[in-house]
């Protein structure tokens, strides 16, 4: 399928037809939003978009009251919204990737729930990337003003993909960012269980880039990411976009079986040349235990590896879709979820 039945899909699922494309789509991920949504919406309504901007709302299984919140702004808002509830938590990039399905903006900003990322900035974002003909431009926040942890997790994640993914020298990478419809389309066709969308986006286009924009105090609630969460983004960094970690334990291997093979000349050589049986027993236990000790690493790798793949290929949804409501109308998905599998959490 073409990246414009990609795009086209989820309107002929609600029985409308695709509209003439607006300018600028936004799509937020929500988890927990409640209290900060509608004053999202509220920012958004004041900027002025030549050629208009929609919003794409996708509830990602919030316990709180997002949903009715999420709702009722369909009906009051003044910019048109799409309203995607899905099943359950599936994780930000996961609805992220979700809401992309269904924008028909020329270009896609995405952006967090939290307020933290001004609104006013979008018309930024988007004049660069136009101007410059990008495919994706990141806001590069000028302070980071969340917690200590958080920002430990970006920076590594940040080097991560600096290793993994061959990241441009100097672009930062963040959650804000805006996209053009051609690069949304080839995001959209990804059908992998452990979507990560700045790996999508450098193993598609190399016209990026990325520029400084204000990054605000949390005011409202606390952050719904943990460390465990950062750690588990990670490891999808680390093993769905790159076989690195399997190239590097096979020189570990390579390297050690080389250092073995010279001790191991070294004891017959002083073997021959001096009579004397080499001793150190427990020396050669301790060699023998960190060597099975790599090997159950370099296993666990392979086992990750094998398990990932395995989960591509199931059945494992990537977003199940409770409800569609755009305004003036709400639907119930036939099938009742996407076309691709995922289970990330967030």
């Amino acid at each position: 399928m073409d990246c414009a039945s990609l795009l086209e899909a989820p309107y002929l699922l609600l029985g409308k037809k695709l509209a003439e494309n607006l300018t600028i789509s936004v799509v937020i991920p929500v988890f927990n939003g409640a209290e900060t949504v509608p004053s999202l919406i509220n920012m958004l309504e004041k900027i002025s978009i030549p050629g208009g901007m929609e919003v794409i709302l996708v509830n990602d299984g919030s316990e709180d009251d997002s949903a009715q919140i999420c709702d009722s702004l369909v009906e009051t808002s003044t910019l048109p919204i799409t309203f995607i509830d899905l099943a359950r938590n599936f994780g930000e990039h996961n609805a992220v990737l979700t809401g992309l399905r269904y924008a028909r903006g020329d270009y896609v900003i995405t952006m967090d729930d939290d307020l933290q990322q001004p609104a006013d900035e979008i018309s930024k974002l988007h004049a660069y990337a136009q101007e410059n003909d990008l495919d994706a431009v990141f806001g590069a926040f000028d302070e980071r003003k969340y917690a200590p942890w958080r920002n430990f997790g970006g920076w590594l994640a940040d080097k991560t993909s600096n290793l993994l993914l061959d990241k441009p020298h100097g672009l930062t990478l963040s959650s804000f960012r805006c996209l053009s419809q051609r690069l949304v389309g080839e995001l959209a066709a990804y059908n992998g269980p452990y979507p990560y969308i700045e790996g999508m986006i450098l193993k598609n286009t190399s016209h990026v880039a990325s520029i400084t924009v204000t990054h605000l105090e949390r005011t409202i609630g606390n952050s719904n990411y943990t460390l465990r969460k950062l750690v588990r983004l990670w490891m999808h960094i680390l093993f769905n976009f790159s076989i690195q970690p399997l190239r590097i334990s096979m020189i570990i291997g390579l390297g050690l079986f080389g250092l073995s093979s010279l001790g191991a000349a070294y004891v017959v050589l002083d073997y021959f040349m001096s009579g004397a049986v080499a001793p150190g027993w427990a020396s050669l236990m301790i060699v023998m235990l960190v060597f099975f000790g790599l090997q159950f690493i370099f296993l666990g790798l392979i086992g990750e590896y094998t398990g990932r793949t395995f989960m591509s290929i199931g059945t494992l949804p990537q977003s199940s879709i409770r409800r569609i409501k755009t305004s003036g109308s709400d639907v119930s998905p036939e099938n009742g979820h996407a076309d691709t599998p995922d289970t990330q959490e967030r």
